[in-house]
């Protein structure tokens, strides 16, 4: 069977490269049933450095109770593949899933049988660490983050192959497929629509349904799946959003936000500012510094009434650092601490003010930010002084992933969505308050 493609999609996958296990039809009944997969733990490397996941996942983390041990279900997903520097980790859970998160492309497959899912598998390929893109032979952004076009053709040279080795590796063909979801928006757009142009292609490919996802959803929705929160006040905070949301008729309404950057942002910017290091993130390191700190270095503290505005605040400590480093007046540990409890506070300062508000005993942290040990302890004070709850992830369903986008689109997809053709773009200001959220009461 031939396959012609557009000048378009030429341009970006030629003909040639597209794997025939796009076009596969045949299919064993009850082939998919009787695989099992198992927990392991496996190593991965990292600019010279061995981690294993199970300890990169528990390093310097506090117990989290409300989280528990994770469900045997979750347990029977993570089947970590070998990983090294020129295989990536990929992640394939029951039905497909494109997920195009700033610096890796995803793949997961769900299954459901009447109300549970009844097999989860997994395969490798994106990094789990999120310090760099591995590709053959090749290390994206190590230092100074990802540019949006050596990601997208990062994603663009990969995506295929890692579709048709996850289909293999799982021992599914296309008519396991129940319907292909992707990242709509919010992000970067380069890799958006990388993403998009094979979801679509794959869409049509195998006749099946499109679901467009928005990015913000699917932490919401992996953090509300993993943690058990009922209805809770959610804090999403990563490199790219700050938002304070409750859900309210059939909407996650947006009840404060950052006016300029993202907390996320902030701290990678700062960062660059201290040439700290990208291994593991940012963020991390910044975080592992700020627990030597010892001065608090005072620094402007800028809410407005449910919005917060970080863009004074760096430009502040930019300026600060500067000076007070260059006379010892302080280590940059100190900044880190500074910097780290001013800018938590003014996001624990309107979580609880929209807690008050919406009447919540809840509250759930989500997005690369939430990974935070000190702004979880915050939270949690917060909360028990409210007599509420505090719900909070570790770095397995914090950090972007394709789980998220597979369990926000399976909710979709239960609830009767579908995306048309016509409106399968991208949107990279994909507001969450957008979403008609009718799976919800």
């Amino acid at each position: 069977m031939s396959l012609q493609l557009s000048p378009y999609l030429q341009s970006d996958f030629p003909a040639d490269c597209l794997p025939s296990a796009l076009l596969q039809k045949n299919h064993q009944p009850g082939a998919c049933a009787s695989r099992t997969f198992e927990s392991r733990t496996t190593t991965c490397g990292c600019q010279g450095h061995l981690w294993t996941l199970q300890e990169y996942f528990s390093v310097d983390r506090v117990h989290r109770p409300n989280l528990g041990p994770l469900p045997t279900l979750q347990e029977s997903v993570i089947y970590w593949a070998q990983i090294s520097a020129k295989e990536m980790h990929l992640l394939l859970l029951a039905w497909l899933t494109l997920g195009s998160h700033c610096h890796w492309p995803c793949f997961w497959h769900m299954e459901a049988c009447t109300t549970i899912w009844r097999h989860l598998c997994s395969l490798g390929i994106c990094h789990p660490v999120g310090s760099a893109v591995f590709g053959p032979g090749s290390l994206l952004g190590l230092y100074e983050g990802f540019l949006p076009g050596d990601t997208a053709r990062h994603h663009r040279a990969v995506i295929l192959d890692l579709l048709q080795e996850a289909l293999t590796e799982a021992g599914l063909t296309s008519e396991d497929i129940d319907c292909i979801a992707y990242t709509k928006g919010p992000g970067m757009g380069a890799p958006l629509v990388s993403v998009a142009v094979v979801a679509r292609t794959v869409a049509q490919l195998w006749n099946k349904p499109l679901l467009g996802v928005n990015h913000c959803i699917g932490h919401i929705e992996m953090g509300r799946l993993i943690t058990g929160a009922t209805n809770p006040t959610v804090l999403y905070v990563s490199g790219g959003n700050t938002q304070v949301i409750a859900y309210s008729e059939h909407r996650y309404r947006i009840f404060g936000e950052t006016i300029d950057i993202a907390v996320g942002n902030c701290l990678d910017r700062f960062a660059r500012v201290l040439k700290i290091s990208n291994d593991p993130s940012p963020g991390y390191n910044i975080e592992q510094m700020a627990k030597r700190g010892k001065k608090l270095v005072e620094l402007p503290y800028t809410v407005k009434g449910m919005d917060v505005s970080f863009s004074g605040i760096l430009s502040f400590i930019e300026d600060v650092a500067q000076r007070m480093l260059a006379t010892g007046e302080c280590t940059p540990e100190d900044l880190c601490f500074s910097l780290q409890e001013t800018v938590f506070a003014m996001l624990v300062e309107i979580t609880e003010r929209a807690m008050a508000h919406c009447g919540s005993q809840e509250a759930l942290i989500v997005g690369g930010v939430g990974c935070n040990v000190r702004l979880q302890e915050m939270m949690e004070t917060m909360c028990q002084e409210r007599g509420a709850r505090l719900f909070a992830t570790d770095e397995r369903f914090c950090i972007d992933n394709g789980a998220m986008i597979a369990q926000a689109g399976w909710e979709m997809f239960q609830a009767g969505h579908r995306t048309p053709l016509s409106e399968s773009g991208i949107t990279q200001r994909y507001r969450t308050d957008e979403v008609e959220v009718t799976w919800r009461d």
